[in-house]
């Protein structure tokens, strides 16, 4: 009885589309994705940070899902440009100085689902770190801009593929 309930659930799974451990719900007929290359249109342009978020969205992609990586128009595709990339004060101290900077970045994206237009969107999505104001910031930009970068390509990858 086991068994035949454990052959019954697989199938149910696999009819259902693509199912993937990390909750994605892709559609069963997507095989591509394209990302276009996401140009810096903020006020700062950081020279590296386009091409560090272009390629860690198509990492994400390639990482937890099957699909392939298409330079065309994909079945679903991504694309945008880096809208805000700020260092401000955060935390001021008693002598009017800054204790803690902001640095923020902003992108928004365009999402196209080939299959399902329900499921398309475009939508700003926004991340920061704090660090001491002491810290220079060309010392620990690079790995900020890491850090950051991760998130919002999570970001991404769940509000199309995870819907929340």
């Amino acid at each position: 009885m086991k068994l035949i309930y454990t052959i019954l659930l697989s199938f149910s799974i696999a009819s259902c589309g693509i199912y993937s451990f990390t909750g994605a719900s892709i559609p069963s007929e997507a095989k591509t994705v394209s990302v276009q290359y996401f140009n810096n249109k903020s006020a700062t342009v950081q020279p590296t940070l386009s091409q560090v978020f272009t390629e860690r969205l198509k990492d994400i992609f390639l990482e937890q899902t099957n699909l392939t990586l298409s330079e065309n128009e994909g079945d679903l595709s991504f694309r945008g440009h880096i809208s805000k990339y700020q260092i401000k004060p955060m935390a001021i101290k008693a002598n009017e100085t800054a204790g803690k900077n902001r640095l923020t970045i902003a992108i928004k994206v365009t999402y196209n689902n080939s299959f399902n237009a329900e499921n398309n969107f475009e939508k700003t999505f926004s991340r920061y770190r704090d660090y001491d104001s002491a810290q220079n910031i060309s010392d620990i930009e690079s790995t900020l801009i890491e850090e950051i970068t991760n998130e919002l390509a999570e970001d991404v990858f769940n509000k199309a593929f995870v819907n929340w």
